[in-house]
């Protein structure tokens, strides 16, 4: 996903000849209190057009989406991605589908920030700030795993607690009375 923090990649997207392209996937769902609508256009990024400033791009996506609030107003919004895949190797379908799988990420990276001040993070060398998101992610799927619904809820729950967190690992706190 391109957003608006990559102004020139956003900007040269978007100046793709879209209107000469057709749409080629559509898709509808309700739920949420809402509808909403997505359309996806796709266009192939050739080296003659000029690039686009993302390396290795080979395809380029317009998904266009309509929502609308159960007696609200409708919102549109058209969003950019970019693919190392060619046109032969994929399916605008499948394109949509993994659009859509994107904002499971993102979802992901909201609970890491929220909940683990992610980006107010200091550490910035070495290996140390994917150490703590490997960390981060690990402490979410663990949670996830034992059916925490709250990840918030759950975390200031054992923060304030610690010796709770123990036997979410399967370390009890016996000591060997037998010896080694």
């Amino acid at each position: 996903m391109i957003k608006r923090n990559q102004p020139t990649t956003y900007r040269q997207l978007a100046a793709l000849p879209w209107p000469d392209s057709a749409v080629q996937h559509t898709a509808s769902s309700a739920g949420h209190g809402r509808r909403e609508s997505r359309s996806i256009k796709t266009c192939g990024i050739a080296d003659e057009l000029g690039g686009i400033a993302f390396p290795h791009g080979r395809l380029a996506l317009r998904v266009h989406r309509r929502r609308k609030q159960t007696g609200g107003c409708e919102s549109r919004e058209t969003v950019y991605a970019v693919t190392s895949l060619d046109a032969h190797e994929t399916t605008p379908a499948e394109l949509a589908a993994a659009v859509r799988g994107h904002w499971t990420v993102e979802a992901l990276r909201h609970v890491r920030d929220v909940t683990y001040a992610e980006e107010a993070s200091t550490l910035h060398t070495g290996t140390a700030p994917r150490a703590m998101a490997t960390f981060r992610n690990l402490a979410v799927g663990l949670l996830k795993t034992l059916g925490a619904i709250n990840i918030a809820k759950t975390t200031r729950a054992i923060r304030d607690q610690p010796e709770r967190a123990l036997p979410l690992l399967g370390i009890t706190n016996n000591p060997d009375t037998q010896g080694t």
